[in-house]
């Protein structure tokens, strides 16, 4: 069973500036998201990280959600918590499929999201999932935020050496680029 499995857990990023996180929460399992929440909360309350919540009917909305939230906030990073379980129709496999799909797309597109959604085939694997003193979903997916928020952070000053230069720095004549001109 994969919870009995050893596994590496990062240490918790430091942040230099102060960092905003929104925690999108989906509450139709309320127990669930509770569980989540509190887990979520935890991991950024220690790390020093300030956060909102909202909350979402579902877990499709969530992508939306912090899309709307990116184009219109100042939020560094974004915790998705919801929890969907198999039911006896396809609409498992949509609302699985289609909310990882949107998280994934807005991630690839530089949003630092932490994908605390559930896909589970029975209630008593989201308890498991959601227990704040066990195996807690929500807390992992708050410190995978933070994660790709201090790569972002750590990448955001260096020069990617492409593109245009300010006028007097876009041409090099016979020397370093300190202006030494001696060969």
């Amino acid at each position: 069973m994969a919870a009995s499995l050893e596994h590496t857990v990062l240490p918790v990023p430091s942040f230099e500036k102060p960092v905003k996180v929104l925690i999108v929460v989906s509450p139709y399992y309320s127990d669930v998201a509770a569980g989540l929440l509190t887990g979520a909360k935890a991991a950024l309350e220690d790390a020093g990280v300030s956060y909102e919540i909202v909350e979402m009917p579902g877990a499709l909305e969530i992508p939306t959600a912090i899309s709307i939230s990116d184009r219109r906030s100042n939020f560094d990073g974004f915790v998705a918590l919801a929890c969907v379980i198999r039911g006896e129709t396809t609409h498992y496999e949509t609302v699985c499929s289609d909310s990882s799909r949107g998280l994934q797309m807005l991630g690839l597109q530089g949003l630092c999201i932490g994908n605390g959604i559930l896909t589970v085939e029975n209630k008593s694997q989201a308890d498991v999932r959601a227990d704040p003193d066990g195996q807690n979903k929500g807390g992992g997916a708050a410190l995978a935020a933070l994660h790709l928020i201090a790569l972002g952070r750590k990448w955001a000053s260096t020069p990617a050496g492409i593109g245009f230069k300010p006028l007097g720095e876009d041409t090099v004549m016979a020397g370093d680029l300190d202006g030494n001109t001696t060969a």
